[in-house]
């Protein structure tokens, strides 16, 4: 028996490891990989077939984590915030949605009971691929990625009723099921006064006791714990595991461990989430196909469309501006995993017939195989639906429009007015210097306007938008966000409109600094090393040296582009086999023994790719010597440090050595 388990999940593994490496080289998303793999060890295909008994059961624990995480973004004060928008948004999405298409399909003569299933099955939205792909593209924390995860969630949380619901359809009367939702809600708000009980006075001082051990692993044990235990409390009132999940990272989210917290649960949520799929791939007989694809695309196609314009007239008269309405649509628009979980309970209540449950479900995977790309492009389908007039990307939140930023001239255009935006505005009017401020956060512009800046809500990265605050007129473009995608779209227009533009553009640290230099930026201004440089000035006048001459030093590291701030050993936390790490430049210090060629010979003698790499240092006899003198003859048991880029500190090391050591970092 133990033999047996083994090869199967030695088989299950494999195939898994073999078919998301195929599908990240051609750029798939890893959730249709999954998919892919459980229709191939299901017991619908032939070949071997994986047991899909204990892989269901653990692969439930894939949605307890994921709801747990996402739980973790949304505390009580930002859920209570959101919570006209949400629960009216919500509730409006996904009822309405259920009764288009049940009404629908009993139209088309299909059984009501049926047809309800149906309309619920295609109300759910996908929150694992909705959080996954915002968070590929970065656009989690942007207002449509943030009301799309919180809508998402609220779906989530109303699938609870359906599960109720769906078991009793046929053979209780309507008074038994208005009674089981009541003691459903009832049980729904037991737990969370529980749960707010329980991160109020008990899950902080948990963690404060714990993190004073300074144990990662009893932090881990602890953070499993916590997410279980919740999930089995909501699941002992009958209710959703993940609905208790959820709870407890709300919990969590007020406290100061949110974020290790989500980094420590993580490799758990990511590995059973995508058990979690391939349970869900097992479902699918693609047997039947030749009878149900025109159904199913059907169906599909409905879905997409019913959602899409459903979700963005719904949060449009939310009165969100139109962009952001389609954006939120298109989020919403695919089909979800708790979908698959009502179609199970439909199955196993025989409420309905196998045929319906392979349409619904080839529908909900077909729309799921469409939806990432829906989300990763929803600016530009968006912009291609419904392209916005000039005048209408001045959005800012409902103030009147007493600025025309297209009349401009001789100005400044800051992208971004968060915290560096704002503090740059600040020295620009104390200077009596015209500038405007583009920024993507409709609350922070309204704000702003309400306070008197020249703030707009328009997205930077559009040409149009650039060409509206007449960026072919301004003296000068400093982008201050760290979104590195969108900066590099905005230097690429800018660079349309005006090519010798001055641009400033802030960034996180040093990583994308070349490629964005490349791109056309007069200065990049990496945040980690301009702290280090004032860092170091301040330590330097500590030490009573002359002003003038820290002045310098620090001139001289800005016009040598941080040079020395950037010769920094690879350490553990770095792989430079990682492709984007190769490139990065490191220190790598490099030992020479009596074998190697580089003995008796003098530094300047060497040829060691000198335009691209820099010897920094000789470290001999326990002396470490800077800049060493080209006519400096290397010993026996020297060790040279060397500035360069992965592949080059590897070919030096080949020809200073003979050999080489295993991979960089």
């Amino acid at each position: 028996m133990l033999d047996e388990t083994l090869i199967q999940l030695l088989l299950l593994l494999g195939a898994t490891v073999a078919v998301v490496l195929s599908f990240q080289k051609i750029h798939i998303p890893p959730s249709l990989a999954y998919l892919l793999v459980g229709i191939l060890l299901g017991p619908h295909t032939a070949g071997p077939v994986i047991d899909n008994g204990y892989i269901g059961l653990i692969a439930e624990f894939g949605i307890v984590f994921l709801l747990f995480t996402i739980g973790l973004s949304f505390s009580l004060a930002h859920i209570y915030s959101l919570r006209h928008m949400i629960l009216g948004l919500g509730s409006a999405q996904v009822m309405l949605t259920t009764i288009i298409v049940a009404a629908g399909l009993w139209l088309l003569d299909v059984d009501a009971q049926v047809a309800f299933v149906i309309g619920a099955v295609f109300a759910q939205s996908s929150t694992t691929i909705i959080a996954k792909q915002l968070s590929e593209v970065g656009e989690e924390h942007a207002r449509h990625g943030r009301l799309g995860i919180a809508l998402s969630v609220f779906q989530d949380i109303t699938a609870v009723p359906f599960v109720i619901i769906i078991p009793v359809l046929g053979v209780a009367a309507s008074d038994a099921v208005i009674g089981a939702l009541g003691w459903a809600l009832i049980k729904a708000i037991l737990a969370i006064a529980i749960m707010i009980f329980s991160g109020r006075y008990l899950l902080k001082p948990l963690f404060h006791l714990v993190t004073q051990k300074r144990s990662a692993e009893l932090f881990t044990l602890t953070v499993l714990f916590v997410c279980i235990l919740s999930a089995w409390i909501t699941k002992s009132f009958g209710l959703s595991m993940a609905f208790g999940a959820f709870l407890a990272g709300m919990m969590l989210a007020e406290t100061e461990f949110r974020h290790q917290v989500e980094a420590t649960i993580r490799p758990f949520r990511d590995v059973l989430l995508g058990l979690f799929f391939i349970s869900i791939g097992m479902l699918m007989d693609p047997g039947v196909l030749p009878q149900i694809w025109l159904q199913a695309l059907a169906g599909a196609v409905a879905l997409l469309l019913i959602k899409l314009l459903l979700v963005t007239t719904i949060v449009r008269l939310a009165r969100v501006d139109w962009n952001t309405a389609l954006r939120v649509g298109l989020i919403l628009a695919v089909g979800g995993e708790f979908g698959f979980a009502l179609l199970a309970i439909a199955i196993g209540s025989e409420v309905i017939a196998q045929q319906f449950a392979q349409i619904a479900l080839t529908s909900v995977l077909i729309s799921m195989v469409i939806a990432p790309f829906m989300i990763r492009y929803n600016r530009v389908l968006a912009a291609e639906i419904m392209p916005l007039p000039v005048e209408n990307k001045w959005e800012e939140a409902g103030e009147g429009d007493s600025i025309h930023p297209h009349d401009a001239s001789n100005h400044v255009v800051i992208c971004g007015f968060g915290r560096i935006g704002q503090l740059v505005s600040h020295c620009l009017e104390a200077e009596n210097i015209p500038y405007i401020a583009l920024d993507m956060d409709a609350a922070r512009v309204r704000e702003a306007r309400l306070a008197g800046y020249p703030v707009y809500y328009a997205d930077s990265a559009e040409l149009s938008v650039l060409e509206a605050v007449n960026i072919a007129s301004a003296r000068l473009l400093l982008i201050s966000h760290d979104d590195t995608t969108a900066a590099l779209k905005t230097l690429e227009n800018a660079k349309l409109l005006k090519a010798d533009l001055t641009v400033l553009v802030r960034t996180r640290d040093e990583s994308h600094l070349a490629e964005l230099k490349a791109a056309g930026a007069t200065e990049v201004i990496p945040e980690t090393l301009e702290a280090g440089m004032m860092l170091i000035s301040h330590a330097l006048l500590a030490l009573e040296r002359p002003l003038n001459t820290v002045a310098q030093y620090i001139q001289e590291q800005r016009m040598n582009r941080y040079q020395m701030l950037r010769e920094l050993l690879s350490g553990s936390g770095t792989s430079f086999e990682r492709s984007e790490e190769r490139l990065a430049d490191r220190l790598y210090p490099i030992s020479l023994d009596d074998k190697s060629p580089a003995v008796g010979r003098r530094l300047a003698d060497l040829v060691i790719n000198a335009d691209n790499l820099v010897v920094t240092a000789l470290v001999r006899n326990g002396r470490r010597t800077l800049s060493p003198s080209p006519d400096t003859v290397l010993q026996a048991s020297d060790v040279l440090v060397l500035f360069g880029s992965a592949d080059d500190l590897q070919r030096a090391e080949i020809s200073l050595t003979g050999s080489k050591r295993p991979p960089i970092g």
